[in-house]
Order: C-alpha cells, then sequence, then structure tokens
C-alpha cells in the first residue's frame, strides 16, 4: 500500500524577525517584520506591545506590498518637462542637495518667509517644526488643519486634551460609549479592541453618524444625524441633564471653572472672570455668602450664585441651555432626529452616569492636599473624530460634546474618558505661537500654539497676516495646527505675500489633500507675464509616485517605513496608554535597494549645508551624523530628548543624559518603550497629586501644573471683547459680528456657513467623504492586496433619493455644487441620512500616478469629491471671500459641501478626466513575484 506524502503543516515563514512600529495608519501599532532571504516576508502584530497587543489591521499586514510598491521612487528627480507633466532626468544626491542648498540659502539671508514648508502625516512634526525655526521662517504647519484642528483644539481649550491620540476610554469599565463622526481609519485597532471589550460585557454603544458603517454598523443604536447639526443635538443632550437635574455638581465644583464669577459690569472686563487684586479667580464662598478667591483655604464655592448680577459659569450655562431653543422638540427636524429619541439619549447618559457609578477602593490626594479614600467614577465614555470635526461650526461643536462629558463628571475617572501621557496639559502651558523674522537668524518661538487673546496673533500693525496660510489672525485666530489647505491658494494669489519656494513632505496637495483640486492643480502650473511660474520653485519629498511629485520642480526620494529610522516621541503626540507612558521607534529592518534617503536625515545635511542653528557646530560641522543620531543626542531641554527611555546610563526614564545605546535597547524590547503610572495616580491625573509629582519625575513637566477644566472659555470671550471695540487691538468692520457670534465662551450652535451662502432648493443635498478601513491615506493606492477591496468608489446614495431619480445598478450620475461639476458610478445604501450622499476618500487617481495602469478603475471609476470643494466660499456682496474654514480654527470645513444630483451618460470615465501624467518610475508589472 502506497505511503501518503507527509506536508509540513507549520513551514516557517521566515528565518528571522525584527520588531518595528507599523506606519500604514497613525496608530504607531508594534508590528512583527518576518524576513526570509534578507527580505521583507510577512508581516504580523507584536503582542508584546501596548497599543495593539498583537491586533494588526488589514492594512497592517499589507505593509509587505507598500514597502514592495513598483511606485517607489528610486533616485532624486529634476524636472524637465512643464509642471505637471510628469517629465523628470533622474540626478545625484550631491546635485540634489546643491540645488536645494542654492534655493533655499539666498532666501534665508535675505527674506525667510519666502519659504513655505508644509509637511503631511508625517508624525515626526517637533522635528520638521525645529528646522523650520532653525531656518526662520514663519511659515511651517503640519496635515492637522486639514484634517482635525477642531477636535484637538477644542479639546485643549476645555480639559487639556482630546479625543484619540490624547486620551481614550476607559475600555474596562465603560458601560455606555457613545461615537461621533468616526470612520474607521483612525485609531483602528485599539478601538476594534475596545469595542470587542465592550460587546463581551453586554455595554451600550450609540452611533451618532449620517452614514451607517464600520464601528457605526456595530452599535446597538444608530443616529442618522443632518450634517453639520451634531452640536444642536450635543446641546440638546445637555439642555435635558439640566432639565432633570443630572450634572455632577461635586465634580463641577471641585474640577471645573463652573462656579467662577463672570464680571456682569459694562467695559472691558465684562464677560471675564471677576478677580480679586493678584488676579486670582473669584466665587462666592458658601459660609459666608461673600466672594473670596477660587483656591482660598477651606472655601465651599457656590455653583449657582449671583453676587450683585455677577453669575457664576454654571448659572450662566443653565440660563442658556435650559431655553427652549434647545429642547429636543426644537431642533429634532434640523437634526434628523426625534426628539423622543434625543430625550431617551439623554436619560440614558444619565441613568448610567449616575445610577450605574463605579467606586474603586485607591485612596488618593489631591492637589489641594486633600485625601481621597475611594475613586468614583461615572461609567460613560464618549468618542469623537473627522464627522464633527471638519465643519466651519466644528470647533464649537467639538466644545459642546467635551462640556458634555464634563457635566456628567466622566473624565478622567472611572469608566469614563482618560488622558495618555503626556496629557492632560493646561492651554497656557502650551507655547504661543510665533513669527517674528529675521533674515539669517532662527524664528523667534514656535511657529504653532495656542493664543490666549489678541496679544497672541501674528498680525501686522494693518492686521494684514505675518503667515501665508494666514493662520492666527483675526480671520482664524485659534488656528492651533496652521491652515495647510490654504497655502498654495494664498501663494498663487501672492496674498499675504508672494513666495519664492514650496517646500512639501508627504502632502498630496495636488490631489486628496486639497479642496477645489483641479484649480489648485492649475494654481501650481500659473506662470506670470514673464513666463515664470507664479510659485517659482516646488521641492517636494515622497515615498512614491504621488500625483504631487509630477508638479515638484525637484523631488527628494523618501525611503518606506520598514527602511529608515523614525521617532514616536512624546515630544510629538502621545501613542501610549491612560496607564502608562510610552514612545516608540522604527530603525531599518532591511536597507533600501534604491538611491533614496530617509527624509528626516536629508533635512539634517541640508540644516549643514545652510548653517542651521543646532544642526552645526562651531566649526561649522555636522553636529547630527542623521535622524538616528539626533533621535538620541538631540535635547530640547537639559536632559529631555526625543526618546523617553533608557536614557543616561540606561535606567533614566524621562530624564537623563543621552545614552549612545539607547536606540539597540529599544531594539531589543520590540521597538517601544513603556512607564506604568502608579495605581494611586492613573485617575484624576489633572488634580492627583500623585500624577503631577510622577509626571514631573517623567519630564512631562518641570513642576507640577494642576489646572481646573474650562466649561466657559476666557480666551474666546477676549476675542469677543475686541470685536466689541475693546483692547488696543481691533479686528477689521467686516469680522466682528463673525467674530461675536462664533467665538463665544460658552458652547454655541451656529449653521454651516456653506448652509448660509448656498440655496437649499438648488443644491438640497448634503455629501461628505469618510476613509475606508482598508486605506488610511492615498498611499494604499499602490497597495496592491489593498487594492482589491477598494479599486474604485461609488457615490452611495440614499433610498429616497435613488428612488425620486429612478436609478438603477451600474448608472452614472452628475453631482454638482456651486463650485463644479463631477461624474461618478452610483450604489444605493439605506443606512443612510436621507438627505445626504456619499463616498469613500482617496480612491480616484490620476492616470499616470502611482505606477498604476493608464486604465485603472481606481482613475475610470474612482473619483474625489475635493473638485467640487472650493477653499474659498462664495462673495458676501462687499467683494470679500472667506476662507472655508472654520472661523475659530481655520479647519477645512470640506463636509459642509452642498449638492445636487441628476441622471448621467451610462460608463466610464469619471469626470473630471485629466489626462495622464508622465510617470517617472514607469507602471507596476501586471502580477507580483512572490518568495519562494
Amino acid at each position: 500500500m502506497p505511503r501518503q506524502p507527509a506536508p509540513d503543516l507549520s513551514p516557517r515563514v521566515s528565518e528571522e524577525v525584527r520588531q518595528t512600529t507599523c506606519y500604514m495608519c497613525a496608530c504607531r501599532c508594534g508590528i512583527n517584520v518576518h524576513l526570509k532571504g534578507g527580505k521583507v516576508a510577512y508581516i504580523e502584530g507584536n503582542r508584546d506591545h501596548p497599543i495593539n497587543k498583537g491586533v494588526l489591521c488589514a492594512k497592517g499586514s499589507a505593509g509587505i506590498m507598500q514597502h514592495l510598491s513598483p511606485a517607489r521612487l528610486r533616485k532624486p528627480l529634476k524636472r524637465v518637462g512643464p509642471r505637471g507633466s510628469g517629465d523628470f532626468v533622474e540626478i545625484s544626491w550631491d546635485e540634489a542637495l546643491a540645488t536645494a542648498t542654492a534655493w533655499l540659502k539666498p532666501l534665508r539671508e535675505t527674506a525667510p518667509e519666502k519659504l513655505a514648508f508644509f509637511t503631511g502625516r508625517d508624525q515626526s512634526q517637533s522635528f520638521t517644526g525645529w528646522w523650520a525655526q532653525s531656518y526662520g521662517t514663519p511659515n511651517y504647519a503640519a496635515h492637522g488643519g486639514f484634517c482635525s484642528v477642531n477636535m484637538a483644539a477644542a479639546g485643549i481649550y476645555t480639559m487639556g486634551g482630546a479625543f484619540w491620540e490624547f486620551g481614550q476610554p476607559d475600555w474596562d469599565r465603560t458601560k455606555l460609549f457613545m461615537i461621533f463622526g468616526v470612520a474607521e481609519d483612525h485609531d483602528s485597532n485599539p478601538i476594534k479592541m475596545g469595542l470587542g471589550k465592550l460587546k463581551a460585557r453586554g455595554a451600550r454603544v450609540i452611533a451618532v453618524n449620517p452614514v451607517r458603517t464600520g464601528y457605526n454598523a456595530v452599535a446597538d443604536d444608530w443616529l442618522a444625524v443632518t450634517p453639520g447639526t451634531d452640536g444642536l443635538l450635543i446641546l440638546a443632550l445637555i439642555h435635558e441633564l439640566f432639565r432633570l437635574g443630572k450634572i455632577d455638581l461635586d465634580y463641577l465644583i471641585r474640577y471645573t471653572n463652573a462656579p467662577y464669577l463672570v464680571n456682569a459690569e459694562e467695559g472691558a472686563e465684562k464677560g471675564l472672570f471677576l478677580r480679586d487684586a493678584t488676579g486670582t479667580p473669584l466665587v462666592v464662598d458658601r459660609r459666608t455668602g461673600q466672594p473670596a478667591c477660587w483656591n482660598a483655604d477651606g472655601v465651599q464655592p457656590d455653583p449657582a450664585a449671583d453676587c450683585n448680577g455677577h453669575k457664576t459659569v454654571l448659572r450662566l450655562m443653565a440660563e442658556r441651555y435650559l431655553d427652549p431653543a434647545h429642547a429636543p422638540e426644537a431642533v429634532a427636524d434640523r437634526c434628523g432626529i426625534p426628539a423622543a429619541r434625543i430625550r431617551a439619549v439623554a436619560a440614558e447618559l444619565a441613568r448610567v452616569a449616575f445610577e450605574e457609578e463605579i467606586v474603586l477602593n485607591q485612596p488618593w490626594t489631591d492637589f489641594r492636599g486633600q485625601r481621597h479614600e475611594t475613586m468614583v467614577g461615572r461609567p460613560v465614555s464618549f468618542h469623537a473624530m473627522r464627522g464633527i470635526s471638519a465643519h466651519s461650526n466644528g470647533f464649537q461643536t467639538c466644545r459642546a460634546l467635551h462640556v458634555l462629558q464634563i457635566l456628567l463628571g466622566s473624565v478622567e475617572t472611572p469608566g469614563g474618558y482618560r488622558f495618555k501621557p503626556p496629557y492632560p496639559k493646561a492651554v497656557e502651558t502650551h507655547p504661543k505661537p510665533h513669527a517674528g523674522v529675521t533674515p539669517g537668524q532662527p524664528l523667534d518661538g514656535p511657529h504653532l500654539g495656542y493664543p490666549l487673546g489678541p496679544e497672541h496673533l501674528l498680525v501686522n500693525a494693518d492686521n494684514s497676516a505675518k503667515r501665508i496660510d494666514k493662520a492666527f489672525t483675526w480671520d482664524n485666530p485659534m488656528s492651533a495646527h496652521g491652515m495647510m489647505h490654504m497655502v498654495i491658494a494664498n501663494a498663487h494669489a501672492g496674498d499675504p505675500y508672494k513666495i519664492d519656494t514650496l517646500f512639501l513632505y508627504m502632502a498630496n496637495m495636488a490631489w486628496n489633500s486639497t479642496m477645489n483640486t483641479s484649480e489648485v492643480m492649475q494654481m501650481l502650473t500659473d506662470t506670470d507675464e514673464s513666463g515664470t511660474y507664479v510659485i517659482p520653485r516646488i521641492i517636494y519629498s515622497d515615498s512614491y509616485s504621488s500625483e504631487m511629485v509630477a508638479f515638484a520642480d525637484l523631488v527628494l526620494p523618501d525611503t518606506t517605513y520598514l527602511e529608515r529610522h523614525d521617532c514616536i516621541s512624546i515630544l510629538d503626540r502621545p501613542i501610549g496608554e491612560p496607564d502608562s507612558m510610552n514612545d516608540a521607534i522604527r530603525w531599518p529592518v532591511v536597507e533600501p535597494d534604491r538611491d533614496v534617503r530617509g527624509f528626516q536625515s536629508v533635512l539634517l545635511d541640508l540644516g549643514v549645508r545652510l548653517g542651521l542653528p543646532g544642526m552645526v557646530n562651531d566649526d561649522g560641522t555636522a553636529r547630527y551624523r542623521d535622524y538616528a543620531d539626533y533621535m538620541v543626542r538631540h535635547e530640547r531641554r537639559p536632559g529631555i530628548g526625543p526618546l523617553a527611555g533608557w536614557r543616561g546610563n540606561g535606567d533614566g526614564i524621562g530624564r537623563g543624559e543621552p545614552n549612545p545605546e539607547q536606540l539597540q535597547r529599544y531594539i531589543d524590547n520590540g521597538g517601544f518603550f513603556t512607564s506604568h503610572i502608579p495605581e494611586g495616580a492613573q485617575f484624576f491625573k489633572p488634580w492627583n497629586q500623585g500624577y503631577q509629582d510622577w509626571a514631573v519625575s517623567r519630564g512631562l513637566f518641570d513642576k507640577p501644573a494642576p489646572y481646573l477644566f474650562s466649561l466657559y472659555s476666557e480666551p474666546l470671550r477676549r476675542f469677543q471683547l475686541a470685536a466689541e471695540g475693546h483692547g488696543e487691538r481691533q479686528p477689521p468692520e467686516r469680522l466682528r459680528a463673525r467674530i461675536k457670534q462664533t467665538l463665544d465662551p460658552l458652547p454655541v450652535w451656529y449653521e454651516p456657513f456653506e448652509d448660509t451662502m448656498v440655496s437649499p432648493e438648488a443644491f438640497p443635498l448634503h455629501a461628505l467623504t469618510q476613509r475606508p478601513a482598508a486605506m488610511y491615506h492615498s498611499w494604499g493606492t499602490q497597495n496592491a492586496w489593498l487594492r482589491q477591496i477598494h479599486g474604485m468608489n461609488p457615490l452611495y446614495v440614499p433610498r429616497k433619493v435613488w428612488e425620486q431619480h429612478a436609478f438603477s445598478e451600474g448608472d452614472w450620475a452628475w453631482l454638482t455644487s456651486a463650485h463644479g461639476r463631477i461624474k461618478v458610478p452610483v450604489a444605493r445604501m439605506d443606512a443612510l441620512n436621507d438627505n445626504t450622499v456619499w463616498t469613500w476618500n482617496a480612491i480616484g487617481k490620476r492616470r499616470g500616478a502611482w505606477a498604476l495602469s493608464p486604465d485603472a478603475p481606481e482613475a475610470e471609476k474612482g473619483f474625489l469629491l475635493n473638485h467640487l470643494i472650493s477653499e474659498l466660499l462664495p462673495d458676501r456682496g462687499d467683494g470679500h471671500r472667506w476662507s472655508n474654514s472654520d472661523p475659530v480654527t481655520g479647519q477645512a470645513a470640506w463636509f459642509d459641501l452642498r449638492v445636487r444630483i441628476e441622471k448621467a451618460p451610462p460608463g466610464p470615465p469619471s469626470e473630471p478626466a485629466h489626462p495622464a501624467q508622465a510617470s517617472p518610475v514607469g507602471q507596476g508589472p501586471a502580477t507580483l513575484a512572490r518568495h519562494s
């Protein structure tokens, strides 16, 4: 009888495993990279990593395809054809760096502001910002102004942190989880793991989103809110909590400015806090009925006091939000949510918060020196992202959501929202923005920050902007992340001034990382009367042949994330957990097989050639060998550097001298570092003396910095006062009414600007985009595995609209906005707000980009809504056009888009069908080679 073969049921998938950090989205999960024959063969999650604990999504696993992509740039490129054509010649690094130096050095010595340096999702913004500051240009920012600065800034101004990177729900204890405007692209693995815990315990999930996909699809309740009305809904929930008396008064008195008295006297102090002679805010002491300093020994604040007409913050809130205008019945039609459902959600929030409170038998001492024997928590938590942020009312909507969770007492308590170190940090501890330019010298301070009043604006005496993007002006005074989406339009218009060189890194601003895409491409190629490009020089760095590459004059090719050093630093943004401080690195698990260099090391090289302070020694030689050397030896202040782990002799945590063996210690530990917070310091972080002392020991603060949450925001009121005619700095007349309306110190809702400027009869539908779970970024386009999941994107149409226009499967449609028209494939989706259409973002591609074939489905059947969105709102009749942005932070308001739809002739291609760019990397193969 013949013997059966004995198959190897557990073949070795690799000969070596190297551990690093994923870069397929912004989660920064730990990964095990399996090598076979010295090449990447397989990627899996690192079970020991604090972020993902071994879980890895489709994007992370597909990183091997990103690393092997045929779209990878291979060598520095110099443009030889017209801009946008994609015609380049390969050059050496010596020539590329000499060219860049020849362009940048004269600018630094004469007019540094004529360099505009902006980056995308590079995750090294403390470094790139430091480089730009050393160069001396005021024109630096990253992707946040286009993405979700409303969420971050609203959180910082309200409570010293925000959702996602700043913190997360207490997944182990939360009993009710409510999410607003969350897609699947950010923080995907931790949220999926957290939702798994909630589902296993039977906790309830409520989703608020016009679109029911992903996390919203697994929620127990779905509220199909009308886009742009989330703030109206949240304020109705607040109305109900006040009406029911379901707010945590003890929490509000102890940890917020709810009992502060607000000055009611007419004049320059009206609406600011009532203060004593030392500037300390006053409350009414219940023991005496008289004003007293909020932090005086033994003071017992009265949260509802009215002292000679000076009312407390909480009293002002009750008066505002109990107004019938905020009742569920008053907002239901605009929100698209029945009043009964709004009341039911509010009642459930209150019930879980106050009837299912959590008590931990964990003693702790607060910053006042008072010892508490237990930690009491409200097991209600929230999460929100771009869906409520990318509106012109997004800042106040995000503020409202933060205030909602504070009223419930569910921030930094067991079961609620918890900060991740280095947060929480009061807004007052953050830097202020700077734009002081001196030729040949560094900028006078950090570019970005958090203004506390008009004195921190970056404007000249005539109110003209000091920055090319017009961030930190009266138009957008609190634009903490800059306004990257306005750079090209402003530079093209020469408003507020012309620039010489646009320097971009990993920012696909000729396609999906911009609004008004077709016209932006025209701006990049426009010439003046002499035939010179309006934007004279463009330097671009990327790893792949994106649409933006074709518009560069000089291309500096970056590595893939598996071929370079990266620093996931606490100086940038936290990656950790609420119970620990964490940072991580990337390192070259394989060496590049092309003539490419890590962008951060290239910047250091340029810094040496330009003689930038901090990058050269006294004799002009390089201070740092490369970015890896910088990661170890750079110090922002004595003993504090980019990496927190294994400092000094290897025992230092957060503080200590540079350790030459530091990177190896990270590599030996799986690419990350963790320092756990003591149990008694894990909650109530802003007020917990144990946490404050631990944070000082770890270098997060130099001294304890407790603070109170700001239900009422004085910085906003200071801008209102200026608009009312007070103070030395005054806004232009055209903006006074808008500032008074939108920069309210208490959360307020107003209609999205496009709704007020575009006819709802002519454009009856809202149009949205969201990123799919399998594709965080336009990078996914060249990924052979991920393309099979999202090779095209239809416009999803609700049943009502589908039937109204008699659409059928396979139909195409014209989608028209006040700005333009595109042709798109359509598909029916019933789990969708009745007056909303939507699509996946960044799927559609321009022919010739990403090494795709000319007839790739991404070009034939993929499309961008960006073509329909202008970076400027329509003229209001006074000759002035506002930027299509939030008036507080400058966040791009691309979710305000209104459209109409009608049938189009069947069949591709989608329109606008731009002609193909030449591909400097050729076209990818039809099939991929496999490892043996």
